[in-house]
Parts: structure tokens; sequence; C-alpha cells
């Protein structure tokens, strides 16, 4: 235990973020440099002794959290970036990105403001890249098996490392220019600089693992013959289907996936592009889904120059506590102020999308809403409720609805799917098909960053057993887990 008395002397404070009319000018992360190591201390001695780390629990990697909490509190950051890597690949990832399920689940935030886990995490990772404690960590010898891991994102890197730690030889297929998957282009860079992922890119190259990309599987190269030319594979290609919304206008130019949408913003930081394509530069926008792909179209407009920003969400506002059916330690679902949020933009909710209306060129300019409510557990539309608001670019970031089945990998692999549309797989994360594995969204769905992490980490302990009859690799889920972030 870090301070006994921590929980009672100290407050929860978060990392300070840079001013809003300053930030929005560029795409840099949002938070104030060096803002955050001199709390963290006093954050981590909030950590109670408190016998059953039920933190443990709401996070799926089952990190060792009052272990590294203490740690950090005693600034003995080695140490501490020790523990937080014996569970977690990419900890700079998720202190970033993670809802922080395990803060829903801290015992403190039983009757008070939980630990700042989150912002402990990510000092300690910044720490460790800084003070040079973050090495490539090769194997001792080779296994003589080949494994091909299918996609980049967290799911298929976490694999990869894993497994290329085990001895086997590691070759990750990646459809886009660069490596990271939904990391690399479906996350701002005011959310995560994308030198984070090059440097654990780096660090996996010099591990031995093989990165190949602008190869899609299944298009540019037939899953069959992949199968025949490695011991096993790992298809973490995601769920990148995109939700629709058919309704009159869906047709007019203006109205764009959110995935179509944010990774041009992306491409122009990589310096591939001057000025991205789709653009909210001097446009009313819309953005549909109140979800963090939402908040991130949302961050975005504001940055690319919108007139204005709106974001729908037909689900009622959640409420600021938690709800009677959501009690500790579940996750709730509560009201979030991200910063894109901060920014600025209009937030609406419990309505519903009717139709667009465009001008004579065919260009989306009017949303037409209305009121919804829910009846009986039905939804209702409200009459009298309808209106129009201005939208020249509409997002949708209504979420996603399975891996993709147009490219011939579903099809080429010959692997089942579940009754959701996902890859089907059993305990070890294999497939119908011997020596084809799953992990992340395309088994799972449309989850966390920190649910891929572990999918990553579970499916390549299945994958070493195939391949050698035991493994030593850490398995933190099984396929059926769901935890207290269900």
């Amino acid at each position: 235990m870090a301070d006994p008395k921590g929980f009672l002397t100290h407050e929860r404070e978060h990392a300070e973020t840079r001013p809003v009319e300053e930030r929005v000018k560029d795409w840099n992360e949002v938070y104030q440099p060096g803002s955050l190591l001199p709390i963290i201390t006093k954050q981590a001695s909030r950590c109670m002794d408190c016998g059953i780390p039920f933190c443990h629990n709401g996070c799926p990697l089952g990190n060792l959290i009052p272990e590294w909490n203490d740690y950090a509190y005693r600034e003995d950051w080695t140490a501490a970036s020790e523990r937080l890597h014996a569970t977690n690949n990419f900890p700079e990832f998720t202190g970033r990105l993670c809802p922080a399920p395990c803060e829903a689940a801290c015992v403190l935030g039983i009757n008070q403001q939980p630990v700042t886990i989150k912002n402990v995490e990510v000092s300690i990772i910044d720490q460790a890249w800084d003070r040079g404690d973050v090495t490539p960590q090769p194997p001792e010898r080779l296994s003589g098996k080949t494994v091909a891991v299918i996609g980049s994102g967290p799911a298929g890197l976490a694999a990869a490392q894993q497994l290329t730690r085990a001895g086997h030889t590691v070759a990750v297929y990646e459809r886009a220019d660069r490596i990271g998957g939904l990391l690399r282009y479906g996350i701002p860079e005011f959310k995560m600089e994308k030198r984070h992922i090059n440097r654990r890119i780096e660090q996996m190259r010099a591990e031995g693992t093989k990165f190949r990309t602008e190869v899609e599987i299944g298009r540019d190269l037939d899953a069959r013959k992949l199968r025949k030319r490695y011991d096993a594979v790992v298809i973490a290609a995601g769920a990148t289907t995109s939700r629709d919304l058919p309704v009159p206008g869906r047709e007019l130019n203006g109205i764009h996936a959110a995935m179509e949408y944010l990774p041009l913003a992306n491409k122009v930081q990589e310096g591939d592009l001057t000025v991205a394509p789709i653009s909210a530069e001097g446009k009313h926008v819309v953005v549909i889904g109140g979800g963090d792909t939402g908040a991130d179209c949302v961050g975005t407009a504001h940055r690319q120059g919108a007139l204005s920003v709106t974001q729908l969400e037909i689900m009622p506002r959640p409420g600021e506590e938690r709800a009677a059916h959501q009690p500790w330690p579940t996750f709730p679902m509560l009201y979030k102020v991200t910063s894109a949020h901060e920014e600025g933009g209009e937030r609406i909710y419990s309505v519903s999308t009717t139709h667009f209306e465009g001008d004579e060129d065919g260009n989306v300019q009017w949303l037409h809403l209305i009121e919804v409510e829910f009846k009986d557990g039905k939804l209702e539309q409200k009459p009298g409720t309808e209106r129009r608001i201005p939208a020249q670019l509409v997002t949708l970031a209504m979420g996603f609805t399975g891996t993709d089945q147009k490219n011939g990998l579903v099809e080429q692999f010959g692997v089942e799917l579940d009754e959701r549309g996902n890859v089907a797989r059993d305990a070890d994360f294999a497939t119908n098909v011997p020596g084809v594995f799953v992990a992340g969204d395309a088994g799972r769905g449309q989850s966390l960053i920190v649910w891929a992490i572990a999918e990553g980490r579970s499916a390549a302990r299945g994958v070493d057993r195939y391949l050698t009859g035991a493994s030593a690799l850490p398995a933190p889920i099984k396929p059926t887990d769901r935890a207290l972030t269900a």
C-alpha cells in the first residue's frame, strides 16, 4: 500500500489540458506538457489497501494496478514499468484511449471519486520511455514455426509481439499504407500522437516481427495461399463495416461514414495530403452518434474550422450519477464531457434523423430530425417535434456491425460466423479452420482497445499451444468474458 491516509488527504486530480483557444489551432495532444507528473505521486497514494482490488476485474487485462500505484507513489519508475508491462503490451495506448473501466470498479469509488488510474498508467509508461526502460525483448531461441497476423490494430500487434517473444517467426499484414490499424487512421492526432505507435513498431521490428503493408488478405493475397504459407494465422482485421443510416437523402454529397472522414485528417498530419478531401472548413457539421468516434469527429471538425458542430444521439442523455441498475463495480453509462466537447458545439439527445435535404447540385444542406422516447421498451417518435438543422457535412458515427465480408477473407478461409456476424471461435480463440485463430473486434464485435489487447494476448497463447503443445504465455481472458465492462 502506498500511503495509508492518501485517499483521506488528497482529492482526485486530472492532468491539466491546454487552453481551448490554443489547442484547436493545432493537432498536438490536448494535455499540458509536464502537468501530470507533479500530481501523480499524490494520486497514486490514494490507492487503498482495499483487500480485494476490484480494479483487477474491471480491467480486461487484469492490470496489477495496486502494485504499480505503490511504485509510482515511491517514484520507482523502473519497477512500476515492469509491473505495468507484465500485463499490458502497450500501456501508452490504453493510458490515452481507454475509457478506464478500472476506475469504475475502484473500491474508493463506492463513496468517493476513484483513483486516477489512467493518469498514473500513462505517467509510468511515459517515464519508462524517457528513462530508456522500454527496450526490445527478442526471443532467446526460435521455434521454427511461422505465424501470419492479419491486421495491425491493438489486437494484432499484441498477438504479434507475444508470439514473436515466444520464439515464432511472425509477419503482420496490414491493408493500409502504415501500421497501426484504427490506432493510426481512426484515432485523431490530438487524442494520441502517432509517435507513440512508431516507437512501438520499431521495438517490435528489433524483436523480430515482420510487417507487410498495403496487402489486403482476400483481395491482394488469397487467404488460402496465406494459410498454406504459414503454420498458423491470426485474424485481427477488426469490425470495419460501419453502420449506415438508410433514410431519404442518404445519397446526397457530403454524407460520410466516420471512417471515411477521420483517416483523411490523419493523412494530412502524416504529410500525405496538404488538405483533407473531406473537410469541415466553413461548414455546418452534424455528427450522428454520441460515442467516442462521434467525439473524435467533433474535435476534428473544430480543428478544421467548422462554422458549427452539432452531435446527435438517439438515446436519452445519461445521468451524472450511477443509475440503480448500474451499481458499483459495473461500468456505468454516465454523461461524459470529452476534450472535444469542451471545445464547443451542441449535443442533442433523444432525436432521430428522418431525412436529409439537399440543394439543386445534390449537396446536403439540411438534416431533418424528430424527438423520440422509449415506451414499453420501444422507440417512438413524438409528433409535433420535427425540425431541421443546417448540415453541409454529416458524419455517421453509429458504430460498426462486424468484420468486412466483402473482401473475400471470410469466404476464402472458410471460417464460420456467430449469430452476430463475427468470426466464431472456441476457448483457445481458434476458428473452425485448423490453425486459424481470431482476436479482437473481428471475433468479439466492436469493443474497447483494452479488450483488443487482452484478446490479442489470449489468442497468442492459443496459437502457441497449437504450435508447440504447451504455452507459458498469459491468457487474460476467455472469448466469452465480459467481466465488469459488459
